[in-house]
Order: structure tokens, then C-alpha cells, then sequence
């Protein structure tokens, strides 16, 4: 419930402070005072309308789940805040958020009700009312596994498209993959055999400097045994030399051994094996990679041999799934239209105290989704609800609702624009009688130019306009019979007009 708005230089009104109770709750005045002005700085505070105030607050009790945005609270109290100069920013216990998500926040909570608002009488709104009708606990049960089913449903029809076509191109694809492991196979690249070639290469183009190198080094070992004499005179021991010249002969012999392996070696046919090597790793970025691209083309030519099989078991999976959401939604129908005549009865009840018509709910087929198969529409006296007066949709809208909360259906905030409008006294009462009803469920804010509803109000508010400056204040007692016999009778109030101002009042404790 909104406990209190406040707001500054909104419009006419340079301040504003109003305290709310979660009852009914009326704003009366003369035309053009500010009553609208004010309805929607309030829907604006829940971002279902621009906000006009340079400041605008509001303080709600609320559970709302306002961690999904980021947001900690740790109590029901939500105080959510506009501040408006070159652009309008909201604020939820001053931290910041945006309009949609404000919107998105509390749309579940509030319901703005408009003359021009058609929305109520959408078929998932109806099939809502008519669900919480339904007596039986394997419903909601039905309910949570057709929606369950359904989505299980879309994957697997999804999943059996793809799958289809990708057999449509089966052919093709297979070829493609046959020939890419073909172009990898002919090949046959090893793990380190590119950098092998590479210092084969490398080695074959100094072969014939190092052969050189080699011969004339080799003239060291003609000295050796001077040197050894040498040691030997000087009384130092050779065996450092000695060592030192066996390890070079190894060098020598390993080094001499490998140029006569390199004599064997077709350098025409390294380098023909390095270009085929590289192509690969130019097209693949390594030879590891290309060997495992071979690996993964190989695997998916295996799924294309086992995509007849994958086919043919999403098919019977999607046949079995197909039936049991048909049996589901052929249960949750005849609850339905069960509950339907129900709902049918006792909005019958509420239009008969309104001087309307009876209503008729009918239920028709409809493809089937994750509600079920059933679409509904309600006709007023034969006639579909678009094509009725404003007057008439009103009090139908109003019917349902009440209709509705004697199951304990929606609750939360109601802000109702004149929904009293162009019906008579008798019918305004009625009107009156059934939203004091529903403000047990409802917190409710209406607007209304009619006496009826302001004498049934649990907190009048009367807003006037002088000299260009518009007001707002709680009336009671005397200011209340004034201001119904206003209504009553115009500017010049008259004395009937008071006194049935004051029976109204007295009738409605």
C-alpha cells in the first residue's frame, strides 16, 4: 500500500503532502482543479506514466524483490523517488533505477484502470480469473506440467528441425567432410615433423661449408702427439688434452656420419614435404590444429551416418509429447469451462446489482501453448465487450473484478479515472457499493464526480484551483457535506442538496 506521496512543483501545485491508509480512497473538486494532475504523478512514481514533478515521493509497504535489481532491502517499507530537471531519474531507497525496471517491478502490484483501457478483457486475463475458480489442486498441478511439457516440447520441435535440415544437406555436407579429411589424410602430417624438415633443410644448405670446416680442422690431430710431448717435458699432466681431443674426434666422426647420411637425403623431396606441411598450417594455423580439425571432421561425418536414427527417435519423442500435452489441456478445458459457469454466476450477481445485462463467457479452441488450449471472450447481452458504452465496459470491468476477489484473486494497488462516469445516481450507488468491497483486497484511488462514491469513501481528499494555484486536502465531517452537495447540486449548494449530502454520509457508516 502507498502510505504517503509527496510532492513539488508539480503543475499547479507548488507542495504536496498526503497520507494514505489502505482503504478507499476518493478525490472530489471541480473540473480542471488538478485530480488527474495528481492520479498520474502517483502511476509515475511507478513508471506507468512521464513524471511531471521538479521532486516527487512515495512511500510503499511492499514485498517486492528488489535484489533481481540490484537493490538491498531488508524491510516492506520501499521509498521510491523522481527527481526531474533536463531529464526525469528515479531512485528505490536512494539507489538508482530506471523507469522500465520500476515499471516491471511493481506492474504486478498496481492496476491503472482507464476509460480507455482494454486490456482486462485479454483472454489470458479471463483464463486467470476463471483458473483461480477452479477447485481441484490436481489443476494447478496440470497447470505447472503443461507449461513444463510445452517447453520440453519447443526444444525437442526445434531440435527435430535442425536436424531435418541438416539431413536436406546431408549430401553435400558429407562430401565436403570426405574431402577435407581426404586433403589431410593424403598428407599425413605428424606432430613435429614440420620443425624436423625445417633443420633438415637448414643442415643441407651448410653441408657442404661444414664438410669443408671439418678438413681443415681435422689437421689439429696431426700435432696431438707433440703436444702430448710437450706436456710431458714441461711435467704437466695430458690427460686434460687428451680428453679434450677424444670428445672433439666424437664431434668430428658424429658430425662426419650425419653429412653421409645427409648424402642420402633428396633435398627436392624436403622441400616438396615442408610446402605440403605449410599449406596446412597455413590454412589451419598448425599441424596440431590440422590434426584436430581431421578429428572433429571425422566425428561430424560419424553423426551425419547416425542422423536418420537421431531423426526418427526426435520424431516419436515429439509424437509422445504432443499427446500427453493434449490430454492435459483437454483436462485443464473441462475444468475450465467448469469453473467458467461459476464465474459466469456470480459476475451475473455483481451486474444485476449494477442494472446491466447478463454476461456470457464463452470458451473456444485455440492452438495449443504453454496456457493450454483454450481462448476465452466475454459478451455483455450477446454483444462483445469492444463494442459496448464506456459506461457499460466500466461497470462490467468492475463485475469480474468483484467477482474475482470473492476468491481472493489479484490484489495490491487500484487506480481507477472516473469510473463513475455518464451512469446515473442508482447505478452510480451500486458502482460505489462494490468498489467499497473491493478495497478489503485492494488499496483503491479513484477519481469521481459523483456523490455516491464520495460519500462511501474511507479518506476524501478535495482539490481546488484559485488563481492559478492548485490544492489538495483531506476533508471530514461539515467539509464533506459541503463538498457532496457541490456535487450534488453545483457552485450554488442548496439546502436539499446538504441534507442529502448528510444521508448519504449517514447511510454509509
Amino acid at each position: 500500500m502507498v502510505e504517503r506521496l509527496y510532492l513539488k512543483e508539480h503543475f499547479g501545485f507548488e507542495e504536496v503532502v498526503l497520507s494514505f491508509r489502505n482503504s478507499l480512497i476518493v478525490f472530489t473538486g471541480p473540473s480542471g482543479a488538478g485530480k488527474s494532475v495528481l492520479i498520474n504523478a502517483l502511476l509515475a512514481l511507478f513508471g506507468m506514466k512521464n513524471p511531471e514533478a521538479k521532486v516527487s515521493e512515495i512511500v510503499v509497504q511492499a514485498n517486492v524483490d528488489l535484489e533481481r535489481f540490484g537493490i538491498e532491502s531488508e524491510e516492506d517499507i520501499v521509498i521510491i523517488r523522481s527527481m526531474k530537471k533536463e531529464k526525469s531519474r528515479y531512485f528505490i531507497n536512494e539507489q538508482s533505477i530506471s523507469k522500465k525496471s520500476l515499471q516491471e517491478l511493481f506492474s504486478p502490484m498496481v492496476s491503472y484502470l482507464n476509460q480507455k483501457d482494454q486490456s482486462f478483457f485479454a483472454s489470458t486475463n479471463i483464463l486467470n480469473i476463471i483458473d483461480d475458480f477452479v477447485e481441484s489442486e490436481e489443476f494447478v498441478k496440470n497447470k505447472l506440467l503443461l507449461q513444463e511439457l510445452y517447453q520440453r516440447y519447443i526444444k525437442t520441435k526445434k531440435h527435430l528441425e535442425e536436424i531435418e535440415q541438416k539431413e536436406q544437406k546431408s549430401q553435400e555436407l558429407r562430401e565436403f567432410l570426405e574431402f577435407e579429411i581426404a586433403k589431410i589424410d593424403r598428407i599425413n602430417p605428424q606432430v613435429g615433423e614440420y620443425e624436423e624438415l625445417m633443420q633438415v633443410k637448414k643442415e643441407l644448405s651448410k653441408k657442404e661449408k661444414i664438410a669443408q670446416a671439418l678438413q681443415r680442422a681435422e689437421n689439429i690431430f696431426e700435432y696431438e702427439s707433440a703436444v702430448q710431448e710437450a706436456l710431458d717435458l714441461i711435467g704437466k699432466s695430458s690427460d686434460f688434452f687428451n680428453a679434450t681431443m677424444n670428445e672433439l674426434r666424437d664431434i668430428f666422426y658424429a658430425e662426419a656420419t650425419r653429412l653421409e647420411e645427409l648424402e642420402e637425403v633428396d633435398i627436392e623431396t624436403v622441400l616438396s614435404r615442408i610446402e605440403e606441411l605449410s599449406s596446412l598450417k597455413r590454412r589451419y594455423g598448425s599441424i596440431e590444429e590440422a590434426i584436430e580439425q581431421r578429428k572433429k571432421k571425422k566425428e561430424e561425418l560419424e553423426a551425419l551416418e547416425n542422423i536418420s536414427f537421431e531423426k526418427e527417435h526426435l520424431q516419436k519423442e515429439l509424437d509422445s509429447l504432443q499427446q500427453q500435452l493434449q490430454d492435459i489441456a483437454a483436462s485443464i478445458t473441462k475444468a475450465r469451462k467448469e469453473a467458467a459457469k461459476r464465474v459466469q454466476e456470480r459476475v451475473n450477481e455483481y451486474l444485476h446489482q449494477l442494472k446491466l445485462p447478463a454476461a456470457a463467457i464463452a470458451i473456444e479452441n485455440k492452438n495449443l501453448d504453454a496456457s493450454g488450449a483454450d481462448e476465452a471472450e466475454v459478451l455483455l447481452n450477446g454483444v462483445n465487450f469492444k463494442n459496448i458504452s464506456s459506461g457499460e465496459y466500466n461497470r462490467l470491468r468492475l463485475a469480474f473484478m468483484a467477482a474475482w476477489s470473492d476468491v481472493g484473486g489479484k490484489k495490491g494497488i487500484l487506480v481507477l479515472d472516473e469510473i463513475d462516469a455518464n451512469i446515473s445516481g442508482e447505478e452510480s450507488m451500486a458502482v460505489a457499493k462494490i468498489l467499497k468491497k473491493l478495497s478489503s483486497n485492494y488499496q483503491i484511488f479513484a477519481i469521481s464526480h459523483q456523490a455516491q462514491l464520495a460519500s462511501l469513501a474511507d479518506q476524501h481528499f478535495l482539490v481546488t484551483k484559485e488563481n492559478g494555484k492548485s490544492s489538495v486536502k483531506e476533508i471530514e465531517e461539515e467539509q464533506r457535506v459541503e463538498e457532496i452537495a457541490r456535487i450534488i447540486s453545483g457552485e450554488k449548494i442548496t439546502q436539499e442538496a446538504k441534507d442529502f449530502a448528510k444521508k448519504l454520509l449517514k447511510e454509509s457508516i
